[in-house]
């Protein structure tokens, strides 16, 4: 299922029907993360123009700000993930849209969410994002342990965003909990698709639209598991059953 559901999306985000919100996917992506390095710049000068050690010695001055560059460097990477948040959360239902009517026109069409209720998943989103991944900046200098820190963090957040907001067109917040946790294993899998995605320099501002399109495909195909009771499962939601 996973599989072929990645295959699908690399296959779509490229298409014609799908490049234009692409394209502004990436923009605001851009945006928002020229808009977060200017703000965490002016906070980095601000404390270095005051601090004590930088009329004293100037050799600190100059360090302080070489690091400090470096730091804004890993700081965007950490960042990145609630910045896909909102980003997703914003063009989910338009990527929905079209794969729906692309690839499932027989199936009843999903019904975007509202764009307050939208944006508050992908707000929500992002501040635990953003929570979870400074708490991985502070094991960014232990080896073995940063990397790993923020792979299965990222891994199960993006799985669960992105499934709850393709899996919200269809469900109520009830039973898109129940299936959720019903594929747990699957979606920890294709948040680690995204999460690997994250850490790949340019390739990583698509992961919004990608995220979107796989995780409608994987959600079209473990609502059908679902309603069809795969054996040796637990009984699938009733209202699955028009998959």
């Amino acid at each position: 299922m996973l599989i072929q559901s990645v295959f699908a999306a690399a296959r779509e985000i490229a298409s014609p029907s799908l490049r234009r919100i692409l394209w502004k996917s990436i923009g605001l992506t851009v945006a928002l993360l020229v808009l977060v390095w200017l703000g965490l710049t002016k906070l980095f000068d601000i404390f270095l123009t005051n601090h004590e050690l930088s009329a004293a010695y100037p050799i600190v001055d100059s360090l302080a700000f070489f690091l400090a560059g470096f730091g804004l460097f890993v700081a965007l990477i950490y960042l990145l993930p609630a910045v896909s948040a909102v980003v997703a959360g914003y063009f989910l239902d338009d990527v929905a849209d079209v794969v729906e009517r692309q690839d499932y026109p027989a199936d009843p069409p999903g019904r975007a969410l509202p764009f307050g209720k939208a944006l508050l998943y992908g707000l929500r989103f992002a501040g635990l994002s953003l929570l979870v991944n400074l708490v991985a900046l502070l094991l960014f200098f232990i080896p073995g342990v940063n990397i790993g820190a923020f792979f299965i963090a990222n891994a199960y957040l993006l799985g669960r965003e992105y499934f709850e907001l393709a899996a919200g067109r269809f469900w109520p917040p009830e039973e898109v909990a129940r299936l959720r946790n019903e594929y747990r294993g699957t979606l920890l899998a294709a948040g680690a698709v995204v999460a690997g995605l994250v850490l790949v320099p340019v390739v990583n501002l698509v992961t919004p639209i990608f995220g979107a399109a796989m995780m409608v495909h994987l959600h079209k195909k473990l609502a059908r598991d679902a309603a069809r009771g795969a054996p040796g499962r637990r009984e699938a939601p009733a209202s699955l059953e028009r998959f």
